[in-house]
């Protein structure tokens, strides 16, 4: 129990000040009137001003609060590295002990993991965490903060006002060193076939060992790795081209050298889209028909294609007995584009062709060339195709998927999709395209064709669409590294026009022309990655009628096994959410592929050798220190205000003395009645004290 005096006045103070310089000049006025009593009358003011004022003995009964020291923990990514999470451990026990050691002081532990899924790649917020701490308690209690980390705090703007002297217990090793792949240069899109620019360096942190090349792996959409050497700690321009169009997924790695800290920065993933700048398409029409318009006005819709076309209007055998210098027709420049240009070419088309002896079989084989190269050939059959005069009798037909049977089917039928189709990328989901709804027994709603060229698929070929009696119709097949289709019917132009309702001509040709080129959409068998944050999308597309299980391996190396649901015919898929951001593989033993959620390597590796330099301004201003904890754990102890907070071996905390007033008696002086019978009485004998002295003069 504590007392203290204090003042309650009965008026504003402004009056009591009035009233105590009345009663000082009644004391000036007798002084110089030469008055006996102005002693008196001094005492008689001097109690009427305190009386005034209210005076009380204040009595409190106060509880003494102990102190309270804050302690944080970084439990980020990278105090989980080279055994900085024990080191942790074993100085938050020490602490926890000396603490309780110490009397009246608490220990408050505050523990700060990988930032939130607001910002992923936020780093070690510590000093938001702190900040957050000091705003739940009394600023009058915290003794002292003791911040447990490896001092790569990526939030120092968000550092508060401290309230009593911060230490730092630096985790790490003297010797402790990093290597880091940093892409410092990479464009989101790119033109096929022109060659970009990638800036990498290599970057050595800490104690690192001298080495003045390391190996560097490169890897695209999971393929085998390209090695090379390059120097460390120079900016390395890497030349690329990339091999196909859609998302090219590049991978870069660097061994982990023996006592790296870890291998979360050795690697790098770049996606880059692979553009065409433009799709050059050459379409030979064997003769004007009515299908011919379709494929031109398909090409010519798209800005994005340059159309070269040569329809065969007057074959050589024809004997008109027109002069040849009266014919304005253009010739066929045949060796231009079949020998010095084809390579050119994204996709050729055979429109309807025939063997007329316009191309002979020597361009014919570098067509065959061109498809087992990369290239890619579609076939629009019509009934020239069945017969002699077939381009299949020609060296084309070693990579056509079909053979003509010399049958044709005249009559009308609605195009069905396969079992396969359903799930193959050309035809899978055709049907929703369509003009109206399937009929009850499953028929597509679209218009029917009126011809089909009878064909036997050849070996290995993919039939995704179909005639009367399962006959084939649309028949795709791979060669070499090319791709061909035959479309075995040239009434595709139905569709077009709106014949009976129509039906997805436009939607169907586009797919078998983007399929021809290899546009990886429509690959068959795909794996793909859609990111969202830290949610991945697996995306697994099969002509199979199961899909495995996905592996997918975290950045840290646990492998998880995740199954997918069919959410479509060949489409399976599930959405995940991983633990953290980072670099991670997939793959379900027959595709891979790889997909970094936030940064390949993250904020918290960007640096990941453990300093006192991010924290020293805020440890030094209060006489806090930043003490390495592989020299040893220092003691905690109490040390009076204004005196060092820090000493060799030991970090200091302020008592603060705190308390907690649990009740309060105030008792006044005199009561009011006193006051006024003690005020009045000295006034009274300061009359008959001067009365007196006039009677005696």
């Amino acid at each position: 129990m504590t007392g203290s005096l204090v003042f309650d006045p009965m008026v504003p103070w402004i009056v009591v000040a009035i009233v105590g310089a009345i009663a000082l000049m009644s004391v000036v006025l007798a002084l110089w009137r030469g008055l006996s009593g102005w002693w008196v009358r001094a005492l008689a003011g001097a109690v009427l001003v305190t009386a005034l004022t209210g005076p009380a003995l204040q009595e409190e009964d106060r509880t003494a609060l102990s102190d309270i020291v804050i302690a944080v923990v970084d439990e980020s990514a990278s105090q989980r590295v080279a055994g900085r999470a024990d080191q942790t451990a074993a100085a938050l026990a020490a602490l926890q002990a000396q603490a309780a050691a110490l009397p009246d002081t608490e220990l408050r532990i505050v523990r700060v993991g990988d930032a939130g899924a607001d910002d992923p790649d936020g780093g070690s917020q510590v000093m938001t965490a702190l900040a957050t701490a000091l705003a739940e308690e009394p600023a009058g209690r915290v003794a002292g903060i003791v911040l447990m980390t490896d001092g790569q705090v990526h939030d120092m703007a968000a550092a508060p006002d401290f309230p009593a002297p911060v230490h730092t217990l630096l985790t790490g090793q003297p010797g402790d060193w990093d290597r880091r792949l940093v892409v410092l240069n990479a464009p989101a899109f790119a033109i096929l076939d022109e060659e970009i620019t990638l800036t990498l360096r290599i970057e050595d942190q800490g104690a690192a060992p001298a080495t003045d090349f390391v190996s560097l792996s490169i890897a695209i959409d999971g393929g085998p790795p390209m090695l090379f050497d390059i120097p460390v700690g120079e900016d390395i321009d890497l030349p690329l081209t990339l091999p196909h169009g859609g998302m090219n997924v590049l991978q870069f790695a660097t061994p982990v050298g023996m006592g790296e800290l870890t291998d979360r920065n050795n690697g790098a993933v770049v996606q880059i889209n692979g553009v065409r700048d433009r799709l050059r398409v050459l379409l030979v029409s064997g003769e004007p028909h009515p299908g011919e318009r379709t494929w031109r006005n398909l090409l010519k819709s798209d800005a994005a294609v340059d159309l070269v076309h040569f329809t065969i209007l007057r074959p050589p055998e024809k004997q008109d007995g027109v002069p040849v210098e009266e014919l304005s027709l253009i010739a066929f420049p045949t060796r231009e584009l079949f020998v010095d240009k084809i390579e050119e070419f994204d996709l050729i088309i055979f429109d309807r062709d025939r063997r007329r002896g316009i191309l002979p079989n020597e361009y014919l084989e570098n067509v065959v060339a061109y498809v087992q190269n990369g290239g890619a050939v579609l076939v629009s059959a019509g009934p020239e195709y069945a017969g002699a005069e077939s381009i299949y009798r020609s060296p084309l037909g070693f990579i056509l998927p079909a053979a003509p049977t010399a049958n044709v089917l005249e009559q009308g039928y609605v195009p069905q999709i396969t079992d396969l189709g359903l799930r193959h990328p050309v035809t899978a989901g055709l049907m929703d395209f369509a003009p109206a709804p399937p009929l009850e027994d499953g028929t597509p709603g679209w218009g029917r064709w009126f011809r089909l060229v009878q064909v036997e698929p050849a070996p290995g070929a993919t039939v995704v669409m179909e005639g009367p009696d399962a006959m084939p119709l649309l028949v795709v097949n791979r060669v070499g590294a090319g791709r061909v289709a035959l479309l075995a019917s040239d009434h595709a132009w139905l569709w077009g026009r709106g014949y009976e309702g129509g039906g997805p001509q436009l939607e169907l040709l586009r797919r078998v022309a983007h399929w021809s080129m290899q546009e990886p959409e429509l690959e068959e068998e795909a794996l793909w990655v859609e990111p969202a944050g830290q949610t991945m999308r697996i995306i697994r597309r099969t002509l199979a009628e199961q899909a495995g299980p996905v592996t997918i391996t975290g950045p840290d190396g646990v492998a998880v096994d995740v199954p997918l649901a069919e959410v479509s015919p060949g489409r399976w898929e599930r959405v995940w959410d991983a633990p953290e951001i980072g670099l991670y593989r997939l793959t379900d033993g027959q595709e891979s592929t790889v997909i970094a959620l936030g940064p390949a390597a993250p904020r918290e590796f960007e640096a990941t050798i453990a300093t006192g330099a991010l924290l020293s301004p805020v440890t030094a201003p209060g006489g806090g220190v930043v003490a390495i904890l592989s020299d040893g754990q220092p003691d905690l102890r109490q040390v009076r205000e204004g005196r060092p907070a820090s000493g060799r071996g030991w970090i200091g905390i302020v008592p603060r003395g705190a308390f907690r007033v649990d009740d309060i008696r105030v008792t006044p002086f005199l009561p009011p009645w006193a006051w006024l019978l003690l005020a009045a009485g000295m006034i009274v004998a300061a009359w008959l004290v001067e009365g007196r002295r006039a009677v005696r003069a």
